[in-house]
């Protein structure tokens, strides 16, 4: 499963203090730390701006060059706003980079939809559109509908759309974990070149015990055709799980990748 670093982003108060007095020590060793423990792109999000919308294109940039300086890990630019994600993408070096994200709204597939394109980049889509969060699978793969055609005709590869289902708290609505679940296994089926990507905290929220729930939540998806996850690569036991569920789905060929990590000490139980 590939994973993505959630740790930098400028939500975490000690991020959000760290980039608006430039700590660069901190920045950079969140990003080393993540990308030893497995992470395979490391997200930044530089927040909503306080100010100009210009001061936050600054964070971003400060941030896409020191996490640059730190690791080789490709990154997943994080943004609602196409402006910032535009200014990341100008500073970045890399070969292969994320955006997120995009959803079937028409004014953000008509702007980051092309940017996507242009830098050929992987796009994490929502599948919700104008109306918010749909209430249900099928609501939500008629936005996935609407996501897929309009990048299609930009040029984008399907291999290039990450689909997240989105997860609601089940502390809100019991019923979500399962709406969810059943958003991934219709994503698969209609759109089987393309991936899917979930954040998975959300279902968690209110609850005690919040890093159980969603360890376990991980492994359904999975199974329920969850590609990659937006997560906190220092949880050392969902990084086990992560590898636990590619082995567990067939992803995984004689086992090596999860007897790898085992050896190098990297699968806790």
């Amino acid at each position: 499963m590939l994973v993505i670093g959630e740790r930098i982003n400028a939500s975490n108060r000690s991020v959000g203090e760290a980039i608006a007095r430039k700590d660069s020590e901190l920045v950079a060793n969140l990003a080393k730390a993540q990308a030893e423990a497995g992470a395979d792109y490391i997200d930044v999000n530089a927040g909503a701006s306080k100010g100009s919308g210009h001061s936050e294109m600054d964070a971003i940039e400060w941030l896409v060059e020191v996490v640059q300086t730190a690791t080789d890990k490709p990154l997943a630019i994080d943004s609602e706003s196409p402006d910032v994600i535009e200014a990341a993408l100008r500073k970045y070096r890399g070969e292969k980079v994320m955006i997120n994200s995009v959803t079937a709204e028409k004014s953000r597939l008509d702007s980051i939809g092309p940017l996507a394109a242009r830098h050929q980049a992987r796009l994490v889509a929502l599948s919700m559109g104008e109306d918010g969060i749909p209430d249900t699978a099928e609501k939500r793969l008629a936005a996935c509908e609407i996501i897929m055609t309009h990048l299609i005709k930009l040029g984008m590869p399907a291999e290039h759309v990450f689909f997240d289902p989105l997860v609601l708290p089940i502390s809100v609505d019991p019923s979500q974990g399962l709406v969810t679940l059943k958003t991934l296994e219709q994503i698969k089926s209609r759109y089987p070149a393309a991936k899917t990507v979930m954040g998975l905290s959300n279902i968690s929220f209110g609850l005690p015990e919040r890093k159980l729930i969603n360890r376990n939540f991980l492994v359904m998806a999975a199974y329920a055709g969850l590609d990659a996850a937006i997560l906190d690569p220092l949880d050392a036991k969902m990084m086990s799980l992560t590898r636990v569920a590619d082995m567990l789905t067939g992803k995984d060929p004689m086992c090596r990748g999860y007897l790898r990590a085992h050896r190098s000490g990297r699968i806790v139980g």
